[in-house]
């Protein structure tokens, strides 16, 4: 009776001795938590600082209206529709930069008597809108970059992203990055020099100057770093009729912070996206072994200084990323800033990659699959310039190595349990979690099982289910009403679910969902009869008296069957 119960639910023989054994081995090891989803608040944080997060993250999605400071000229009215996957990650938009390349005396000018070097393609009034000049011959498209992690970036010591530099190329490798040491804004009289990390070019080296530069020039809102505005063509005469509300626009709220300073904060506090899994994947090395970690450094450790929030101190970090500057060649955006030349570009972060539709500065690797605008991305980085060796290196790997590497950068972004890789981890995510648990095998960095392996132990075991409960973002309810959810019933509890419907099959079919298994003669109570079958298949192998089904009757199904003494419900 037992035996045809059990067949008929499909408890599991294996789920509760493995949820025994990981009871036993956290008592020796340190939690683990869930990685956060791109576009959440870093690991950390005091309430207060959360809360500044949360006012910042509103107030970067927020439109600003003309009243508040937006225009004259300007490009979109919010952060959030420049910085959208997630929000304070990756864009689609482009942003136009034009200005005079002369040719003959061999120096740049970025002609800000017409505007430039930033075209603003909107404008409050008609009147105001400014257009590329005629005199402008070199014109060039950027994509946005992501804002995600800032804060862990900017509290990289400059001496460390220094200490990465080759400008000589001293060691013959070929890669000669370099810093680009500017100014920040908010360092009165320019000093000192920071090793500047955010923007195509590196031109910008903190937060605070970040927000203050994007405020004015992508939103036109003028503040206390950027008091002046941007004459509609360079023409100061034309802000008479274009820019009604006095500068600077930007002014402190009830806490005395501006705007600038909200959005720094939602900035800095952004955490860095998930990579699943974290370590171990063939890609990487292969990654590594054409050169790519030359230049995309994986992992960097934040200062440990006692001035930095907690959370952002002493904190490593993995951005694959150098914030150098490099000759890229053809891939250079042709366009000089600051003391970074026409081929020069700063090493882009891959972090959340997977999520990243069009990639390349000038978005040129797009559409298509993930694969595709990997391989094109790729290849871009030759004939010419640093990249040039790692693309031929690509284009020689095999078929199996290319698909190893993408599968790795494929892992930049996603969520520990998103199987089917779609952001989220849901039903379609169960279905195939469940295929991972029952192969009882060892699961390898580059299987795709290995997304549900959380402690990287090498198994799909019970660690893992118990994290995939509380990963789990479907409908989950208690069909059972014994407390428990009801994935929580199929996955550690063995209750059967032959749809693969995420509920146990008992609750469809009217049949008890917790059979009586210790009732070893069937009389319908737990006693002595049953106690007296289970001594004498003491140390046997299975059989009806294996009450746990690991194979072996012992003390384990001792405890099972005195916890159950007494009348069957």
């Amino acid at each position: 009776m037992r035996d045809s119960f059990r067949r008929l639910l499909g408890v599991s023989t294996i789920v509760p001795v493995l949820l025994l054994a990981a009871t036993a081995s956290a008592a020796t090891s340190p939690p683990l938590q869930l990685q956060p989803r791109a576009g959440a608040p870093i690991r950390g944080l005091t309430e207060q600082q959360l809360s500044r997060f949360w006012e910042g993250r509103a107030l970067y999605s927020t439109p600003l209206a003309p009243e508040d400071g937006l225009g004259p000229v300007f490009n979109k009215s919010n952060c959030q529709s420049c910085h959208s996957s997630p929000v304070g990650g990756w864009g689609s938009i482009s942003v136009t930069h034009f200005g005079f390349m002369d040719k003959k005396k061999g120096g740049f000018d970025p002609l800000h008597h017409l505007g430039g070097p930033l075209l603003q393609e909107l404008a409050i009034d008609p009147n105001c809108v400014e257009l590329v000049p005629d005199e402008a011959n070199v014109v060039i498209q950027r994509v946005t970059n992501s804002s995600l992690a800032f804060g862990l970036v900017e509290a990289i010591p400059d001496e460390a992203i220094a200490a990465n530099a080759d400008p000589f190329d001293l060691d013959g490798d070929g890669i000669r990055g370099r810093v680009h040491w500017v100014a920040a804004l908010e360092d009165p009289k320019g000093s000192p020099l920071r090793a500047g990390r955010f923007g195509w070019k590196a031109q910008v080296a903190t937060v605070l100057t970040f927000s203050a530069d994007a405020a004015r020039n992508e939103m036109g809102l003028t503040n206390r770093l950027i008091p002046t505005e941007n004459a509609p063509g360079g023409d100061p005469s034309r802000l008479i009729g274009c820019d009604p509300i006095p500068d600077p626009e930007d002014h402190p709220d009830d806490e005395g912070f501006d705007f600038i300073d909200r959005v720094t904060h939602f900035q800095r506090y952004l955490g860095p996206p998930p990579q699943t899994p974290r370590s171990g994947m063939t890609g990487e090395a292969i990654f590594n072994s054409i050169g790519c970690v030359k230049c995309h450094v994986a992992e960097w450790t934040t200062a440990n200084d006692p001035a930095l929030e907690a959370a952002l101190r002493n904190q490593t970090f993995r951005p694959y990323s150098d914030f150098l500057l490099h000759n890229m060649g053809l891939q250079g955006d042709g366009f000089p800033e600051g003391d970074a030349s026409e081929f020069e570009m700063r090493t882009p972060v891959l972090w959340n990659l997977r999520t990243r539709d069009p990639m390349l500065h000038n978005g040129a690797a797009a559409g298509g699959t993930f694969e595709d605008r990997v391989a094109a991305a790729i290849m871009a980085h030759g004939p010419f310039g640093e990249g040039a060796a790692s693309s031929a290196a690509f284009a020689a790997l095999s078929a199996s190595e290319k698909a190893q590497l993408v599968a790795f950068l494929d892992s930049l972004g996603r969520l520990e349990f998103d199987l089917d890789g779609d952001g989220f981890i849901l039903l379609s995510d169960y279905i195939l979690f469940r295929q991972c648990l029952e192969q009882f095998g060892p699961v390898s960095p580059d299987d795709l099982c290995a997304i549900a392996d959380i402690d990287q132990s090498g198994a799909i075991d019970a660690v893992d289910v118990a994290y995939f409960l509380l990963a789990f973002e479907g409908e989950n309810g208690d069909c059972t009403g014994n407390g428990h959810s009801n994935l929580a019933d199929i996955l550690q509890g063995g209750l059967a679910d032959a749809n693969l419907d995420g509920i146990p099959d008992c609750c469809q079919l009217g049949i008890p969902c917790f059979p009586c298994v210790a009732d070893l003669d069937g009389d319908g109570q737990v006693g002595g009869a049953d106690l007296g079958v289970l001594l004498g298949g003491w140390g046997g192998k299975g059989g009806s008296a294996d009450l746990n089904g690991d194979g072996i009757v012992n003390g384990a199904d001792l405890g099972i069957l005195l916890s159950s003494w007494g009348a069957c419900p």
